[in-house]
């Protein structure tokens, strides 16, 4: 009988399932792998395929005074789409239509041309569209050029075009710097100053329903602009052709008869020139003379016949201007003009400068200009005369950009002309006799003269005005020039005025004078800004 034996074997079956999870597990970590290379490609594809970086022009920054960002250089992604690759235009309609609510993108998606979805998109919006997996979507990265303040320095600062090359203004003048430099370039204008003063300004085209307004506030001993402000303005952010004149820089490229503010260089020049004092007599003015059959009246009837040549400027006397202009004489009035800046070509640092008109002289020209007509110049120009005239006599040059100063200084004209013309232009604002009773603003000891002039216009004068009020103050030392000029502004017969003297308010007025238009201004200007200066400068 045969010997039964039980052999083990060891189950084939136990090493098949061994080798088999072996097996399954290397291809998993390979399969892992292998996805994790097509993600890693995909991702690193994508830039190559949906992103289009355009060609990198830095510009440095702009900022004020006080080192707050007026202008800046920031990267941005604007989002587009190439129509041609979209493959459910429906679906890709409804899904733009719930991200972007306003737009309707049905006419371009229908196209063939490329189109932008969104400019200057966000992170978070763009996150949701990424999301939608369409391949028909182009991501373009740039370099952008914001702007903070919007409108605010818009005329100050100017525009690039599309490509950040700088078309206007700062950007424009300074475009070499701004692109070769990477220190921001620091101006002399106070963002809070700026703010306030365009506040009142605008707040006076709702009163005086003038087309536009400007006003310049400068230090009278350095030249430096602390505000710039021209009416109508524009954001900058939003680039636009501005061929409308209305968008002129009316503080600086527009030039215009100002009417009596010219007075103050009259007799400046006449004292400068030892032919008049403050004191000197002129009887017998009469209301009316005439000149090659034009004639030139007093605008006040009611101004006395025998005046001081002080007693000239307070009240504003067109015939006592033009005796005191003769007395002059055309050279030396000229060289005077010359001397203050008026008659120069200026050299600022934007491109948007305007040029003094003023024709051939003769001694009609010579009597026009005496009250400021028969020349137009720019508020620039003005407001550099005015610092000059009361400064001492020295020069300065109106400027943007923050620099250093030396200490030499140039003196123009006699000292003895600021020591006699400021106490009479601190008259104008504190006599009854004066015309800018409404800037005196208390504790800021403001003096300045007005100016209301018709506008010529195809070959004549025309009812549009131009009022004007150039002020300086302290007026006991003189550190800030502030001049103000509305646009054609119109009287308002339902505006009340207050008084600063304490008397019962008056309404309706049918005056259509500086001093019942740009000096209230002014002296709403001060009472913002006075306080700010005191402080800070």
């Amino acid at each position: 009988m045969s010997e039964f034996k039980f052999v083990e074997k060891k189950s084939i079956l136990k090493i098949s399932f061994e080798r088999i999870a072996f097996i399954f597990f290397i291809f998993f970590i390979i399969s892992l792998l292998f996805s994790a290379k097509i993600l890693f490609l995909s991702y690193n594809d994508l830039p190559e395929q949906k992103i289009i970086k355009k060609k990198e022009n830095f510009r440095s920054s702009i900022i004020d005074r006080e080192g707050d960002i007026l202008a800046k250089s920031v990267r941005i992604t604007n989002l587009g789409i190439d129509p041609k690759l979209v493959v459910d235009k429906k679906k890709l309609l409804l899904s733009l239509k719930l991200l972007f609510p306003n737009k309707d993108f049905k006419d371009q998606i229908n196209g063939k041309k490329f189109f932008y979805v969104k400019k200057k998109i966000s992170p978070e919006k763009l996150e949701a569209v990424l999301k939608l997996g369409e391949k028909a979507f182009r991501l373009e990265e740039k370099i952008a050029r914001v702007y903070p303040n919007g409108e605010l320095f818009s005329h100050i600062i100017g525009q690039i075009d599309n490509d950040n090359n700088g078309i206007s203004g700062l950007e424009k003048s300074f475009d070499y710097e701004l692109r070769s430099s990477k220190e921001a370039l620091k101006l002399t204008v106070d963002k809070e100053l700026q703010y306030l003063i365009r506040e009142e300004l605008a707040k006076a085209e709702d009163i005086f329903k003038n087309v536009g307004s400007a006003a310049i506030l400068m230090n009278i001993h350095n030249g430096e602009i602390l505000s710039m402000i021209s009416l109508p303005d524009f954001d900058l952010n939003k680039r636009k052709n501005l061929k409308d004149l209305k968008y002129i820089n009316r503080a600086t490229k527009g030039v215009y008869e100002l009417g009596s503010v010219f007075k103050t260089f009259t007799l400046a020049a006449g004292i400068n020139y030892d032919v008049v004092s403050p004191e000197t007599e002129f009887t017998n003015l009469k209301k009316k003379i005439t000149c090659n059959k034009n004639s030139i009246e007093e605008y006040d009837n009611k101004i006395p016949s025998n005046l001081t040549a002080e007693q000239i400027l307070i009240r504003s006397g067109n015939i006592g201007s033009v005796r005191i202009a003769q007395k002059v004489g055309i050279d030396n009035f000229e060289d005077f003009l010359v001397k203050i800046g008026i008659l120069n070509q200026l050299t600022f640092d934007t491109d948007e400068i305007g040029t003094t008109q003023i024709g051939k002289w003769g001694k009609c020209k010579l009597a026009t200009v005496a009250f400021g007509h028969g020349i137009a110049t720019t508020l620039l120009q003005l407001t550099k005369g005015y610092s000059i005239v009361t400064n001492g006599g020295y020069e300065i040059n109106p400027t943007l950009i923050k620099k250093k100063y030396g200490n030499d200084k140039i003196r123009l004209i006699n000292q003895d002309v600021s020591n006699l013309i400021n106490p009479i232009l601190r008259k104008i604002v504190s006599t009854k006799e004066g015309t800018a009773g409404f800037a005196n603003v208390a504790g800021f000891e403001v003096g300045g003269k007005t100016g209301t002039a018709d506008q010529p216009a195809d070959g004549e004068y025309s009812k549009k005005k131009i009022n004007t009020f150039a002020s300086v103050f302290p007026a006991s030392d003189p550190k800030f020039a502030l001049v103000v000029m509305l646009d054609e502004p119109k009287p308002n017969k339902e505006f009340v005025y207050n008084y600063r003297d304490g008397r019962q308010p008056y309404k309706g007025n049918w005056r259509n004078t500086a001093g019942w238009t740009t000096v209230w201004v002014t002296g709403q200007i001060i009472d913002k800004i006075g306080p700010i200066l005191a402080t800070k400068y």
